[in-house]
């Protein structure tokens, strides 16, 4: 039986509020939701930069819009029973109204049980909202995650370390404010020290959301526990990894003309297993 949206909602509560991290990764589509649940984890969040590299886009330029976003993220969605939350960049506007709007939209019509807004403009020459400007977005975005008929778990993000402003007191007064303003969980992606990452737990009361795979970040979930971290995302590493593998091969083929990476890849059976695809996957006539 498929579990429910509030059930879902549910579960993701929980997994917030049991002892130690959890792993939270993230797929760019059906197929590798599909990959990543019968992987055995326990929830799954959409990557913007994914997404827009899928579709020969560039991530935080506004590049990708709301309904791509939301389209993409129901078809994740729809392709597993985790829970599933989302990268929801910076509300897909500027003001307080389009985060709350955004929200609404991801509970109620992509089957999200969580999601996050960022305090990043989209602007190069002005990358970082003002402090109260960010407080209010977020405050609008919490009230309308309330308004949900289950618990949709908001993230708000300080964008200050991925956007050349390692500030860590101005982060931390920004993630503050955001756990004051209603966010559910509290994100600072760029992080890497482990007593930045420490001081930071120690500091908010709401649970911690860490990017991996940065230099410096601590190796292990079990690492990444003991400094105080609930929950892991690992952004768009995996997307990066395939990425890779592909342009790898493809500069093989143009370069020398042979097959060695393409010889090297996984059958096409394993891939099915992983997918746990069936006839009952063929489209109806």
């Amino acid at each position: 039986m498929n579990a429910t949206q509030a059930e879902k909602a549910a579960r993701f509560k929980a997994l917030h509020e049991r002892t130690g991290a959890f792993l939270i990764p993230n797929p760019w589509d059906a197929g590798t939701a599909k990959i990543l649940t019968n992987l055995g984890f326990e929830a799954l969040t959409t990557t913007s930069a994914g997404l827009a590299f899928t579709l020969g886009r560039r991530d935080g330029s506004g590049a990708v819009s709301r309904d791509e976003a939301l389209e993409n993220a129901k078809a994740i969605v729809a392709a597993t029973s985790l829970p599933v939350a989302a990268d929801l960049e910076n509300g897909y506007g500027h003001s307080p109204h389009a985060c709350a709007e955004t929200i609404r939209l991801a509970g109620e019509l992509a089957g999200l049980v969580g999601g996050s807004i960022e305090d990043a403009t989209g602007d190069a020459g002005k990358p970082i909202y003002e402090f109260q400007h960010a407080v209010d977005r977020v405050a609008a975005a919490a009230e309308a995650a309330r308004a949900l008929p289950f618990p949709f778990a908001l993230v708000a993000r300080a964008e200050n370390y991925l956007y050349g402003r390692p500030d860590l007191d101005d982060t931390l007064r920004r993630l503050q404010a955001f756990e004051a303003a209603g966010a559910d969980v509290l994100y600072a992606p760029g992080l890497s020290k482990a007593e930045d990452i420490r001081t930071v737990c120690s500091t908010l009361k709401k649970p911690v959301n860490l990017l991996a795979g940065f230099k410096g970040v601590p190796a292990s979930v079990s690492d990444l526990a003991a400094l105080g971290v609930k929950r892991i995302s690992i952004g768009a590493a995996l997307n990066r990894v395939a990425l890779g593998a592909f342009i790898d091969a493809a500069r093989e083929l143009a370069s020398q003309g042979t097959f060695s990476h393409v010889e090297q890849a996984m059958s096409l059976g394993k891939i099915i297993k992983l997918m746990h695809l069936s006839e009952a996957d063929k489209p109806s006539s």
